[in-house]
């Protein structure tokens, strides 16, 4: 199942970076400029585990950069259109990645199973087909 999830995410990666080329043509530089930006929430950390966490899971919610999207195109904000559909492909990135939403007890507890040091406490291969 895990790869079913993995290809979804690439297919919503071509998606959404195709949508802001689409609209935004000849801004390749702006785009790979601001593709890494949602991982700077990764400094929140330093000031606490939970800030961390929260930062992070605001800068890869897919429901809140949707939300963005919605917000720059209502309103003619190219640039906030364009961050918004930016940082989706990349949420969508980390995602096929394996990476995904954290919980509050640990960095690699994430809504799409344990990731890093933690990997084995993943409990199923959601890679297997089930046979029956």
């Amino acid at each position: 199942m895990r790869w079913i999830i993995k290809l979804e995410e690439l297919v919503m990666l071509v998606l959404f970076s195709g949508l802001y080329f689409q609209f935004y043509q000849g801004k390749w530089g702006f785009f790979l400029a601001m593709f890494f930006v949602p991982d700077l929430s990764f400094l929140f950390y330093l000031v606490s585990k939970k800030a961390g966490t929260i930062a992070y899971n605001i800068a890869h919610h897919r429901g809140i950069l949707g939300i963005l999207v919605l917000i720059g195109y209502l309103t003619g904000q190219t640039l906030i259109t364009q961050i918004g559909l930016i940082f989706m492909a990349h949420s969508t990135f980390d995602r096929a990645a394996g990476y995904g939403l954290k919980f509050f007890d640990s960095f690699d507890h994430t809504h799409l199973g344990w990731i890093g040091k933690s990997k084995q406490l993943n409990k199923t291969d959601n890679d297997q087909i089930p046979t029956h």
